[in-house]
Order: structure tokens, then C-alpha cells, then sequence
């Protein structure tokens, strides 16, 4: 396979599909189960051929994202094989790295240890503090999570692993911008991220009760922002560093707010391909690794379909100001409410009131740049 005209990107693996040790009542994945039921684990073969096929495209950085369900199901085992199919299989001098979604409950000492050695990127879930990351993060027995997920914080913390937290914008925590911000720091997590869920209601004419609405999103946003300029530049938050690299360099990182979908491929348990791991849908399932190399899936027109529908202008969305910042949200969002290729982001209104409310700050920030770049 040649990496030649092949824009890189990530590969995410899900080694036990939607299998999960929570029961998390906003939880998406669980739609997936219709498409593979029973038990999951990849095996062996499917693992060799992720590996192999993924580092012989020769790209500058060769990044594995592990997530599921709860991809620690799949055991340390599985994780000290895959390190060792990676050191066997790739070449010299390649740069190859791992990143580990979870949700923490498995996280001990002999985990933590591990991620550490191989310098594992790992993202843990956590909502905000224990009434509110409760609310919806429970165990299948209706068990809260929190304490389990702050002991496996406790263990990363212990070992010096890398780890960024990953929070889900509810109902939960909507108008709670402020107090999760300072809760996330006041427990030293400098590197963040925030997710908005967006999910319908079970008669499909609403969003779901869980679900952030628009306009309380955007307070969200508006919070959490103002909270963070104050610790600028020492805190990361993803969705305002993508926005700081657009504005002083005119790309945009994240695929949520960009021209097209084109960063991923998702790889199921059993080799099949996947555009993003929010469409794990039959309609886009782009073929299978042990039938059809990487490199044919990533190039396929089917593909190239998907990442194109993200720039198609949208219903409403015409002469908007704000259109080259976030190119009608994310697909996802948009399939939510409807047909993805005539209607935006239901988030709409929320990311107008957050784009207007911080354009002076990036504004600002650009002009500094150029002024120090002449």
C-alpha cells in the first residue's frame, strides 16, 4: 500500500464493539448491538490485519484510538499484544501512537502501569462532579459511577500516565458551565473535552430528556469559556484551541466544525469499516479489512460521499456569517433532526450565540499574531 495523496488520519478501533460494564441512560453505541449481536472480542487475525494494514500505509504518525463500548473489556492481555504486533510490524523510525477512551471503572495500578510504558493517550468520561456525572453514568445495576471513575483517575494520576477528561454536555450539566469547569480543575485536569448530546426522543419528534438543548448549550459554552480565558493558556480545551488554530491559521482541526468528514475510519470488532463511529450504520459500511485492504476502503466513492456532505449548503444556513466556522455542525446532530444533507445542526442557535460572544477574543488574538509575525 502507498501513502501517496493519502490525507492522514486516525484509526478508530472498537476491539469489543458496544460492549460496556456501564449503563449509561445517553449511551449511543447500544444501537450498534442490532448490528452485532451476542459477545464480542477481535480476534487475533482481525488485530494483525488493523495493525499491519494501518502502519504499512506509511504515514508521518500512525495513531490507534481504542474505544468502544469499553474497550478495558477486552483485557491488558489484548493491549500487551497489540504493543507487540505494532513493534513487529512497523518500521523504522515510525512514529506510532495509542490513545485509550474509557470510562475508568477497570483502571487500576497494573492498568496504569501499562499505559505509562507505552506512553498511552488515554480519555476518561466524567460529567462533572459526583450529582451531576451520576444523573446519567450508572451501572447497569443503577449503580453510580463516580467514585469507581475517580479511583481510576487516582491510579492514572499515581503512574503519571497522560490522560485529558471527556465531558458530555446534558441536561445534567447544561446550565452548569461554571461549576463543572471548576470542578475539573480544582481536580487538576488541564486537558478537556466537551461533547454535546444530541439524541431523539423515543417517538422521534423531540430531543431526548437527556439530551443539551440549543440554547442552553451555547450559555454552556459562554460559561465554560469565560471561565477558561482566565486560565489561558494553561488549560486545553479542544473545541476553543480548534477555533484559536482557525482563526490564526485558517484550518480547523475538528471535524464537528469543519468542511468535511474525512479525519477517521472506524474499524468494529470483526474488521468491518466505518466512516466515523457515529454512522455505524449498514448504508455506510464502507467493507472489511479481511476481504479488502485500508487503503481501497479510505479511497472508496462511498467514502468520499460521506466526507463530502459536511460542505453541501444547507437550508437557512445561506449567507450566515458564521458558515465557514462551522459548516452546519455535526453530521450526526444534523441525521438527529432529519435529512443531514438539508437541515444544521439542531445546536444551531446555541453555536451563533457562542461564536458572536467570543469573536472579539479570537479576533484579538489574530491581530497579536500578526503583529508579531511581521
Amino acid at each position: 500500500m502507498s501513502a501517496i495523496q493519502l490525507k492522514p488520519f486516525s484509526l478508530l478501533c472498537k476491539p469489543v464493539s458496544a460492549e460496556c460494564n456501564l449503563a449509561c441512560q445517553y449511551c449511543f453505541y447500544r444501537r450498534v448491538e442490532k448490528i452485532y449481536p451476542g459477545s464480542h472480542l477481535m480476534s487475533d487475525e482481525v488485530l494483525e490485519a488493523v495493525i499491519k494494514q494501518f502502519l504499512g500505509l506509511g504515514l508521518a504518525q500512525s495513531v490507534f484510538s481504542w474505544q468502544g463500548g469499553e474497550p478495558t473489556l477486552a483485557g491488558l492481555d489484548f493491549f500487551q499484544k497489540v504493543v507487540r504486533l505494532q513493534e513487529k510490524l512497523g518500521r523504522g523510525g515510525q512514529a506510532v501512537g495509542n490513545a485509550l477512551q474509557t470510562n475508568g471503572i477497570l483502571i487500576d495500578d497494573d492498568w496504569a502501569r501499562f499505559l505509562a510504558k507505552y506512553n498511552f493517550l488515554v480519555g476518561v468520561s466524567l460529567d462533572g462532579p459526583k450529582e451531576i456525572h451520576n444523573k446519567f453514568r450508572r451501572s447497569k445495576g443503577g449503580q453510580g459511577s463516580f467514585d469507581r471513575v475517580m479511583a481510576g483517575i487516582s491510579a492514572l494520576r499515581r503512574h503519571n500516565v497522560a490522560f485529558n477528561i471527556l465531558t458530555l454536555v446534558t441536561s445534567a450539566n447544561e446550565r452548569r458551565g461554571r461549576k463543572v469547569y471548576r470542578f475539573l480543575r480544582e481536580n487538576g485536569s488541564n486537558f478537556l473535552q466537551f461533547i454535546p448530546c444530541v439524541e431523539k426522543a423515543p417517538n422521534g419528534d423531540s430531543l431526548a430528556s437527556f439530551s443539551v438543548t440549543p440554547e442552553r448549550y451555547g450559555e454552556f459554552l459562554c460559561e465554560l469559556f469565560d471561565e477558561w480565558v482566565k486560565d489561558y493558556p494553561k488549560v486545553s480545551i479542544r473545541l476553543f484551541d480548534s477555533l484559536l488554530e482557525y482563526h490564526l491559521y485558517g484550518r480547523m482541526p475538528l471535524c464537528v466544525l469543519g468542511s468535511s468528514c474525512d479525519g477517521y475510519l472506524l474499524i468494529e470488532h470483526n474488521g468491518d469499516v466505518y466512516p466515523c463511529d457515529f454512522f455505524v450504520q449498514k448504508k455506510w459500511r464502507l467493507g472489511n479489512l479481511l476481504e479488502e485492504d485500508l487503503l481501497s476502503t479510505f479511497n472508496s466513492p462511498r467514502r468520499g460521499g460521506f466526507s463530502k456532505m459536511k460542505a453541501l449548503v444547507l437550508e437557512g444556513c445561506e449567507g450566515c456569517q458564521w458558515w465557514p466556522v462551522c459548516y452546519g455542525g455535526c453530521l450526526k446532530d444534523r441525521e438527529r433532526c432529519g435529512d443531514p444533507l438539508k437541515v444544521p445542526s439542531p445546536l444551531c442557535p446555541g453555536y451563533r450565540k457562542f461564536f458572536e460572544h467570543t469573536k472579539d477574543f479570537f479576533k484579538s488574538l489574530r491581530r497579536g499574531h500578526l503583529k508579531s509575525a511581521t
